[in-house]
């Protein structure tokens, strides 16, 4: 085989032979576009139109370089891209580095340097370097497009007022007195008319505005200030169009080297940044629609850059604009519904028509109603949004630095001086680490906010000695880095202030900050979330513990122990040692219970030291919120009272999401029955009516006791308490065929009744007949919810969602209730990457 032919894995399978008496099997499948993406593109070309003549406006290119870009990037950037969604083509992003190169080197130089630009895209998607790109802070790119955005609406301004915009954001600003003095009627009502009509088209109320609403704002806004200028005849600049005979072509780049360098590496960073942040904002788009529009692959970056840089080089090799991802056409064309690359390609099919066989129309497009949209476009790129999020994370100085930059000096040195200013920040909040001393009830308290490095060694050392010798200390280190050399320091100050007879605890914000055994009475080295039982501390003990016959074991994290154990050896001891009275048991006990409640007799005292130590001050603040607010919680949760099953473990929530109802057997039992139970019916009502909450889960899980003492129950058990409150689940247990008198039920021909179909596990079948129990109380428990009447009046309003819910304890998976198929199935709830 040649090594030029990569091995397939299928190659080892027999091929499959044609059967002799069969049709000959047809040709190659015919392409075919499916309909979402018929309509997808045609929404995205009615888009793409009128901004790539707007764009092309602004730069000071000839006009059809917009529509070239437009349809290269949609065509070219659309087949080989990595992102089948993303929609290429002349991006507002573009506008002020295109117009600098444009004034500083003419027209086809600067189509070579948009083919020079594409080349090192190539050149960077095969070093697979697309993800670097990502590492720039937000702050700065953010910054980057706000201050092209003030360039875009600034210059634009000009133009709306029937001027002509200058070559910077300095230069428009003094010249805009006197173009306020001498406005041009014509061009401002024709802007004014195509603002409104931006402004208003998706604001049209009631029936026609959903059907109108459809048409993309900017069609009808140019359309209509078109329409209207032509029906007046005013006398106003339009768009021209020469012929494409005359269209000018790249050219060799001429001009100093350095300087075209630098606009070669401008355009290349801008074009990159630009498409591989839509691309990634591409995929959150997607994986928000619904799952019936259909799978969509996540987008591959370093194939989008080689298509990226494919399509600026042909853009420039063609005369057109630098070519990028656009949000807005991305936006529109997966909120159109598009599956597949195929309608990005057609919206750029659609452009070579309309070039070629729209141009009469195209012409009748006054400049004045293109440069209103286009000044609109670069008012949306200072977004709020945007704002506030560089406000909440401290970044407001990189992004007041980058756009300042970008406005006043231009696209790279405003990205140079918003990256120096990140880099600063990220090192000043490195070096600052904030050290407090204090003493509470004779206990002094060290705490460390920051990131712990050698800067800061001095000052640690300088609080760690004004503790006196012998005192009790806790150093609580609020961070997530520490280098060696605090740690030297920390342990070395931390040995000599034992050996003095001190007492120190070391606390931290992650699991391993604790640099050694803390100093507690019987020396526990648990974190605050270690399980209470099923693992073992390790200390040096001075007799033999007495549960001899316990399995061995291994340590998991954070000390909890995996392997199994024998009866009653799930306690833990909590003491130093075991004393010989505790290892003689008690009379009448099994072996090692007075060990056990002993334990027990600590465990909550110390679980809640552990709290106040280590999780109250990071929940404090959270906490003190939900006081104020009061409790808010989305969704009632109804489980098992099984001590295995954590709700708050198993669903990631945390203080305030959940209203949880436990009992024994997650029942519901049904309402006005005289065997009723009016705490959890209260608690429903209260949930539904009072706390509006938007679903309600019933979960059961594996190994529940209740079902298995359902099994083994008999319908007149209701001597106990336990027994009387078994009773609401007969109706699950009625559910389920008895399998030791599946013959009895056979009728006199010898079948057996149709039975409705039983839930079930995706993929198995249930373990045992309590699995099939649990899985069938789950499906009745949800029966019994719709019986009661503030459930069912919520989910005749459509304000309320009911879901079943398996968790296998052994397995630590969760399954959850599809309805879809007969007798309902739970299918596994798979890990899914939601950071992307």
């Amino acid at each position: 085989m040649s090594a030029c032919v990569p091995a397939r894995a299928d190659s080892a399978r027999t091929k499959h032979v044609h059967p002799p008496h069969s049709p000959p099997p047809g040709g190659r499948r015919r392409f075919r576009v499916a309909g979402a993406d018929v309509s997808a593109a045609i929404a995205v070309f009615l888009i793409a139109l009128p901004l790539s003549l707007g764009i092309a406006l602004a730069t000071g290119a000839p006009l059809q370089a917009g529509l070239v870009a437009a349809a290269v990037g949609g065509i070219v950037a659309g087949r080989i891209g990595g992102c089948p969604l993303q929609v290429s083509g002349p991006a507002a992003g573009l506008t002020v580095v295109t117009a600098d190169l444009i004034q500083q080197y003419g027209w086809r130089t600067t189509c070579a340097i948009t083919v020079l630009a594409g080349l090192a895209q190539l050149g960077l998607g095969c070093l697979r370097v697309a993800r670097s790109a990502l590492a720039v802070s937000p702050a700065i790119v953010h910054g980057m497009l706000a201050g092209i955005g003030v360039t875009i609406a600034v210059a634009q301004l000009h133009i709306v007022l029937g001027g002509t915009p200058q070559s910077s954001v300095p230069d428009n600003l003094v010249a805009l007195p006197a173009q306020l003095a001498n406005v041009h009627p014509a061009d401002l009502a024709v802007s004014v008319l195509t603002l409104a009509l931006l402004l208003l088209w998706p604001r049209i109320p009631g029936r026609a505005g959903q059907l109108l609403g459809k048409l993309p704002a900017a069609l009808i806004a140019v359309a209509g200030a078109t329409a209207v200028a032509a029906l007046t005849g005013l006398l106003l600049p339009k768009v021209d169009l020469p012929s494409w005979s005359s269209h000018a072509l790249a050219t060799l780049p001429d001009g100093p080297v350095l300087g075209l360098v630098a606009a070669v590496l401008t355009t290349t960073l801008v074009c990159s940044v630009q498409s591989l942040l839509g691309a990634v904002a591409v995929d959150k788009l997607v994986a928000a629609r619904p799952a019936a529009t259909g799978h969509v692959k996540r987008s591959n970056l370093d194939r989008e850059l080689l298509g990226q840089g494919a399509a600026n080089v042909v853009s420039g090799s063609l005369g057109g604009l630098p070519v990028a991802g656009v949000a807005v056409r991305s936006s529109a064309n997966v909120a159109a519904g598009a599956v597949s690359r195929n309608s990005t390609m057609l919206h750029g099919v659609l452009v070579v028509i309309a070039a070629l066989l729209l141009v009469p129309a195209l012409e009748l497009i006054p400049l004045a109603s293109l440069a209103a949209l286009v000044m609109t476009v670069g008012f949306k790129m200072i977004s709020l949004n945007h704002i506030r999020t560089v406000t909440r994370h401290r970044e407001v100085l990189v992004y007041a630095v980058t756009t300042c930059g970008v406005v006043f000096l231009g696209v790279l040195e405003g990205v140079a001086l918003g990256i120096a200013v990140a880099v600063g920040v990220a090192l000043h909040r490195l070096t600052r680490t904030r050290i407090t001393h204090a003493d509470a009830d004779g206990v002094h308290h060290v705490h460390v906010r920051g990131q712990l490095t050698f800067l800061a060694v001095p000052r640690l050392s300088r609080v760690l000695h004004q503790v006196p010798q012998g005192a009790d200390a806790v150093v609580e280190l609020d961070g997530s880095f520490m280098d060696h050399a605090a740690y030297e320091a920390l342990q070395d100050w931390q040995k000599t202030h034992t050996a003095q007879g001190g007492a120190v605890d070391i606390t931290g914000r992650r699991p391993g900050t604790r640099i050694s055994e803390p100093a507690e009475v019987d020396g526990c080295r648990c974190r605050p979330w270690t399980p209470w039982r099923n693992h073992q501390c390790e200390r040096p003990s001075t007799a033999p513990p007495p549960d001899t016959d316990r399995q061995p074991t291994t340590d998991g994290p954070h000390g909890a122990s995996s392997g199994p154990t024998t009866g009653g050896g799930t306690g833990r001891t909590t003491g130093p040692t075991t004393t010989p009275a505790t290892a003689q048991g008690t009379p009448g006990a099994p072996d090692g219970s007075a060990r056990v409640t002993r334990a027990t007799g600590r465990e909550l005292a110390r679980g809640i030291s552990a709290f106040h130590r280590n999780t109250a001050p990071l929940m404090r603040r959270e906490l003190a919120r939900l006081a104020r607010e009061g409790q808010q919680p989305s969704q009632l949760f109804l489980t098992c009272a099984d001590s295995r099953v954590v709700t708050s473990m198993i669903t990631s929530s945390g203080p305030g999401d959940l209203f949880v109802v436990r009992n024994v057997g997650n029942f519901v039992p049904l309402p006005g029955e005289e065997s009723g139970d009016d705490s959890v019916a209260a608690a429903i009502e209260y949930a539904v009516d009072v706390l509006k909450v938007r679903s309600i889960t019933v979960c059961g899980h594996s190994g529940c006791g209740a079902m298995q003492a359902l099994l083994g129950s008999g319908p007149g058990d209701t001597r106990t308490p336990l027994q009387r409150w078994l009773r609401h689940g007969l109706p699950s247990l009625d559910r389920i065929p008895a399998e030791t008198h599946a013959d009895e039920d056979e009728d006199a021909t010898g079948h057996r009744p149709a039975r409705p179909s039983l839930p079930r596990l995706a993929g198995r079948a249930p373990a045992d007949a309590a699995e099939r129990l649990c899985l069938a109380n789950v499906v009745q428990q949800l029966e019994h919810l719709r019986a009661h009447e503030s459930v069912a009046r919520a989910l005749g309003a459509g304000n309320l969602e009911l879901h079943g819910m398996y968790f296998h304890v052994g397995e630590a998976q969760s399954y959850l209730l599809s309805e879809d198929a007969e007798g309902g199935v739970f299918q596994l709830v798979l890990e899914t990457d939601l950071t992307a």
